[in-house]
């Protein structure tokens, strides 16, 4: 066990080492992704967008939902890499160009509302890509909404307003935080900022924190899930890129992902979703 849980840190340890080493490589030019992923959007049926990491696309974003499909979730699964093909401290600190990207990703979910508006749309992002989610959600129209958002390791920071985001959620967003993430989101985030800008422990690593200006009404959406140790089992060791193990997203993170209730009774015999 040991030593898996090294093993563990020192990856966690190359993720924060690797935003040093693509601080210095530049950007790369190349076409951007998103005329791809509209074409896919745009495909009927149950949509799950998820988001990378300031890394960009990397394998634990395709083992992730290859753990969703394992547990039977039946969906149009785009990834969209927000990055440019310029990742790491430039992907972090580009704030007007993520804002852009996230008007991006707010027109990719309208543009499905708009192919199939009977058909749900999911939402999973991992660590900085939780704030182009919220960015998006925020950018939304006023009639477009998705059903469930799945925060992993959320590279925001803890008083970050969710408000406008949880106000295009019609069902929960959950929250996965580790106080064993120290590595990214704790030091990490503490040197070089959390993605919108706060030099801070972030929400991956101690929660969300609920801001005093906040909609108290939009925050009860709001599902903290807290590290637990028996998680271990599953892949994940409380690490960043622990509630990315395909077991993981099988076991935990595939069972928030349901179709919503077709009538009223169905909504009433419906089980709420605990914290944890």
């Amino acid at each position: 066990m040991f030593t898996m849980f090294r093993s563990r840190l020192l990856i966690s340890l190359g993720a924060l080492l690797a935003i040093f080493s693509m601080a210095a490589g530049g950007q790369t030019t190349r076409p951007s992704p998103a005329d791809a992923s509209l074409a896919q959007v745009r495909q009927k049926g149950l949509l799950l967008l998820h988001l990378p990491g300031v890394a960009g696309l990397l394998g634990v974003d395709r083992r992730m939902l290859a753990g969703l499909r394992d547990a039977g979730v039946d969906a149009n699964m785009v990834i969209y890499d927000w990055t440019e093909h310029d990742p790491g401290i430039h992907a972090l600190q580009a704030y007007d160009r993520n804002q852009a990207e996230a008007q991006t990703i707010a027109d990719l979910i309208a543009a499905h509302a708009a192919a199939d508006p009977q058909s749900p749309i999911y939402i999973t992002a991992h660590s900085g890509g939780c704030g182009l989610a919220a960015w998006a959600l925020a950018k939304l129209p006023p009639d477009v909404n998705v059903q469930t958002v799945i925060f992993i390791a959320p590279a925001l920071s803890p008083r970050f307003d969710l408000s406008p985001a949880l106000r295009h959620v019609n069902g929960k967003m959950f929250v996965f935080s580790s106080r064993f993430d120290r590595v990214v989101l704790f030091t990490g985030t503490r040197l070089f900022g959390t993605i919108d800008g706060v030099q801070t422990e972030a929400a991956g690593f101690c929660g969300f924190i609920q801001p005093k200006d906040a909609d108290p009404l939009m925050y009860q959406k709001l599902v903290s899930r807290a590290y637990q140790s028996d998680w271990a089992r599953y892949g994940d060791f409380g690490d960043h890129i622990g509630g990315m193990s395909r077991a993981f997203a099988a076991a935990v993170l595939a069972p928030l992902i349901s179709p919503p209730p077709t009538t009223q009774a169905d909504a009433q015999t419906d089980s709420p979703h605990g914290g944890g």
